[in-house]
């Protein structure tokens, strides 16, 4: 089994893949105006229409209701892309900060209240794990 990709489902297709087009630096790929991938070489973010959900099980996934995944990047200066970000995103939770297991972190919200994490891994074991130098 590998994992392919998370997918957010969403009332807003183009501004949602616009915030992580801004906030990745990708260009979201479109296969319909119901559905866009954000491809990073690590895994892929997409990103669906609530008009896509019948086509599972109609009611199985509600945009804009997400209270337990975070989204993370890994990124090679997360005090860099706060500076980049800061007046372009309109909700920080916290500013960058080192956590306890080593990595310096920025949390904040897409515009569908989803959590997204920007860390750098800045301890010695913190940067073995993710195999950055």
């Amino acid at each position: 089994m590998n994992l392919v990709s998370i997918r957010l489902i969403t009332d807003d297709v183009r501004g949602l893949a616009e915030f992580y087009q801004l906030l990745t630096g990708v260009e979201p790929a479109w296969a319909t105006p119901d559905f866009a991938e954000i491809v990073t070489p690590a895994g892929t973010l997409a990103i669906g229409s609530t008009r896509t959900v019948a086509l599972f099980a109609a009611g199985s996934a509600r945009p804009a209701d997400n209270h337990t995944a975070i989204i993370e990047f890994l990124v090679p200066d997360v005090d860099a892309q706060y500076r980049r970000l800061r007046t372009a995103v309109a909700d920080f939770v916290t500013e960058p900060t080192t956590m306890p297991w080593g990595n310096r972190s920025l949390l904040l919200r897409d515009p569908d209240g989803n959590l997204v994490n920007l860390f750098t891994p800045v301890t010695e074991a913190a940067i073995a794990k993710f195999a950055v130098r």
